[in-house]
């Protein structure tokens, strides 16, 4: 086994953003792409010599041949172990809590989320901290500058390693050590939840339908809802991960999700319906003829903490994302307890919770996690919302009309325009910048505007300044615009409108979100005038 210093030269383009570096996969597949981005890594976080990663993914195309590169790649670097999930698969919750129980200097995990996956279509590459979350911004920063000024990179010689079979083996100096993927993260849940009572709830005739959508969760929803808790088989569907997760896209919301829905809206429906996303870390709650969007899902979650065995003692605190609805807020203040705004980007949370400030957070883009491990995570809260619907016994829709009754209903839309010029989208921003100090008192469709501003987020742990992180439009009564480029895509910019109303009245509390929104939606598009500079009349997707 030899080992090589191959030359190379710095390539564009290679700034990891919030969830690491996300390309077209031809682009990783380009010589020395890949092979200087991992390096990148290795350098920029001062060395692998004598240090122990973990490495898996969601299993889209070219997850296996790129482990075998980061395997050689580590060898040559000195590292002392790589764990590794069987067949180079882990979820990214799974990917967390293996970092965190072994004690390990971090890990690789490549996912592009809820990015569709193939030959054609997207690949990435993240490194996690040993707390189990995405690299903070000093970090990611240093890789950066590091693919900026890479000369050369280092790599063995070596058949591939076989990763089917668990066991350990050596890769030259280097222990590889290849783990069951499902067996600690199951055993993880069974401490937090109450398997006994969800068993129950299955064995009094209890219906379920999850949609895995071909991605990473079908083994772990097959294991723990099927096997261990006794969900009817064929509960899981779409479970076996595939390359390109069977021609669709992963990402659990009411339109990739479809089937899913139209069941779950016909005279056939199971009493629950859930589906999690490409590396597992996101989620999607639906009862019978009961959509719940992942902003109230999240305040549900923090009103019933104490029915999990987890969560009993009561929570620290309870974090969101900006852009999510403040339904959350109103819970917080009903318990007492810190509510923390933070910028989107599941590290912002990482500080809160390595701190003991805050036990549950969450994103609107389904994406809800605790304290257990350091990334949002889909099965768990699928497994959160059964322990409730276990000890309620009350219906999904039931449940959410008892929470709005009790804390008003905070109606919530987000807009996607999808793939829009780069140009006319940082020209909505801009205009928008430039019109916020004159916006306060002014009349929109009959709203008057309370406040106008650009989010910006002090850390309350390291004291760090995080500023451009969405604009934000508030109106009297609680409604809110918030307009955001998201950095999920791959080609393009994606402007994200979140709309929100806040509605206390119980006649009014069933109305249709979008019909209920409607004055909302027509005051963002006059206010960006999203029409005329982007050119578009509707949004790709409405979630």
């Amino acid at each position: 086994m030899t080992r090589h210093m191959v030359e190379t030269h710095a390539i564009d383009g290679q700034k990891p953003g919030t969830s690491g570096l996300r390309k077209k996969t031809p682009v990783f597949m380009q010589p020395q792409y890949l092979e200087n981005f991992v390096q990148a890594i290795f350098n920029g976080i001062g060395g692998a010599a004598g240090k122990t990663y973990v490495l898996g993914g969601d299993g889209r195309y070219f997850n296996d041949r790129a482990a075998q590169v980061m395997l050689r790649m580590a060898a040559a670097n000195g590292a002392k172990k790589v764990i590794v999930g069987q067949n180079a698969l882990l979820s990214t919750p799974a990917a967390s809590h293996l970092i965190r129980k072994r004690g390990t200097d971090g890990g690789i995990i490549m996912s592009a989320s809820h990015n569709p996956g193939g030959p054609k279509e997207d690949f990435g590459v993240k490194f996690n901290t040993p707390n189990g979350g995405p690299a903070a911004e000093g970090v990611t920063e240093k890789i950066f500058e590091a693919t900026k000024t890479i000369t050369e990179y280092a790599i063995v010689d070596a058949q591939d390693v076989d990763l089917s079979t668990i066991g350990t083996t050596m890769l030259g100096e280097m222990e590889v050590e290849v783990v069951d993927p499902v067996a600690d993260y199951a055993l993880m849940m069974a401490d937090i939840f109450d398997f006994d009572k969800i068993r129950a709830l299955f064995a009094g005739g209890f219906t379920l339908r999850f949609d895995a959508m071909h991605a990473i969760t079908g083994p772990y929803a097959k294991a723990i809802l099927e096997d261990t808790l006794g969900a009817p088989k064929g509960s899981v569907v779409n479970a076996v991960p595939l390359p390109d997760f069977g021609g669709g896209h992963p990402d659990p919301n009411p339109i990739w999700a479809k089937s899913l829905m139209d069941l779950m809206f016909s005279g056939k429906a199971p009493d629950f319906g859930a589906a999690s996303d490409g590396d597992g870390d996101r989620n999607m709650i639906v009862g019978r003829n009961a959509y719940v969007t992942p902003s109230d899902s999240l305040a549900v979650l923090a009103a019933n903490a104490t029915l999990v065995p987890a969560y009993a003692g009561g929570l620290k605190g309870v974090a969101r994302s900006m852009p999510t609805s403040r339904a959350l807020d109103r819970v917080a203040e009903a318990l007492d307890i810190p509510c923390y705004e933070t910028p989107t980007g599941w590290k912002f949370f990482g500080n809160l919770l390595d701190a003991g400030r805050a036990t549950l957070c969450g994103e609107e883009s389904a994406g809800t996690g605790s304290d257990h491990v350091r990334e949002k995570d889909g099965l768990w809260a699928v497994l959160f919302w059964l322990n409730i619907l276990a000890e309620r016994k009350q219906s999904v829709a039931a449940i959410m009309a008892d929470h709005w009754a009790r804390y008003g209903r905070n109606y919530y839309s987000r807009h996607d325009y999808e793939a829009v010029d780069s140009a006319a989208a940082n020209g909505v921003m801009e205009a928008l910048r430039g019109k916020l100090k004159h916006l306060p008192g002014q009349v929109i469709e009959g709203m008057t505007i309370e406040a106008a501003d650009e989010f910006a987020y002090d850390d309350p742990v390291d004291g760090s300044r995080s500023e451009g992180q969405g604009i934000r439009i508030m109106f009297i009564g609680g409604g809110r615009i918030v307009f955001r480029l998201s950095g999920t895509g791959t080609e393009g910019a994606t402007l994200r409108v979140y709309l929100e109303r806040v509605e206390t009245a119980a006649a009014v509390l069933q109305d249709n979100p979008q019909h209920a929104l409607s004055a909302v939606i027509a005051a963002a598009d006059g206010l960006a005038e999203i029409r005329s500079r982007t050119g578009r009349n509707a949004p790709d997707v409405i979630t």
